[in-house]
């Protein structure tokens, strides 16, 4: 993901800024990170470089679920 997304990508659950934390980066892109909502605090993770901004009834819990055990040191 580029950063200059974070500039028109919002929420899609309440269309709130999303705030970028970023745990990998290559050649200016983002390749692993988190988006977190500045309203209602949910996580979107940004794996291989791609932000999944899915609803929660919509993600892989299983590959979102080998994302977080990775990053979980660094998510808090």
């Amino acid at each position: 993901m580029r950063r200059w997304l974070l500039d028109i990508l919002v929420c899609p659950i309440d269309k709130s800024d999303l705030q970028l934390r970023v745990f990998d980066e290559s050649n200016d892109e983002i390749m692993e990170g988190v988006l977190i909502c500045s309203r209602c605090k949910r996580l979107y993770p940004i794996i291989k470089g791609i932000p999944v901004l899915l609803p929660d009834e919509l993600r892989d819990k299983s590959v979102e679920q080998e994302f977080y055990n990775r990053w979980k040191d660094r998510l808090v």
